[in-house]
């Protein structure tokens, strides 16, 4: 008699990746100035859209905008760039200190600031529960600032971030 085993390598890395982008946006609106109480509210249905657009490869980006809610203008936003490989050297990680450098190189906001978080998916794909359509704000006069892959799951998912930064 043989026993097989069979893991599913690619959900476990999509969850995996999932988690680290919302704790990445948590330590963002924290360590530039803002209350996380809105995204902990919402979490679960963050954490539920995510993943499921991420298990279906659906989901190419995660989006925290930052607004002025007097004027509604852009104020800065982060971006989580989403990347599926075939398969990686069994290595998941998140590189959090080079996040939280370039948190400090794009410095605090006003705590009046409000923020949202907008995900990018395929054309075509199922909304999932709690999300709805929307645009982004403008990002003109602003300048988008690379930092890498911040995010690996395994080489299945992994995720580049970048942010917005008014430009000089």
């Amino acid at each position: 008699m043989s026993t097989f085993v069979i893991v599913n390598t690619f959900t476990h890395s999509a969850t995996y990746v999932a988690d680290k982008v919302l704790l990445s946006l948590k330590d963002i609106i924290r360590d530039s100035g803002l209350s996380p109480e809105k995204l902990a509210n919402e979490w679960r249905t963050l954490q539920h859209g995510i993943s499921t657009w991420l298990a279906s490869k659906d989901l190419q980006a995660v989006h925290l905008e930052v607004f002025n809610p007097y004027t509604d203008s852009l104020i800065g936003r982060w971006d989580f760039d989403l990347y599926y490989g075939t398969a990686g050297d069994g290595a998941m990680w998140v590189n959090t200190e080079d996040i939280k450098y370039h948190i400090l190189k794009a410095g605090h906001w006003p705590s009046t600031c409000e923020y949202r978080i907008v995900t990018t998916i395929k054309p075509g794909s199922t909304l999932a529960s709690g999300w709805s359509g929307t645009t982004f704000r403008s990002t003109e006069g602003f300048v988008r600032q690379s930092i890498g892959t911040t995010i690996d799951g395994n080489g299945y998912v992994s995720a580049g971030t970048a942010y917005w930064r008014k430009s000089s």
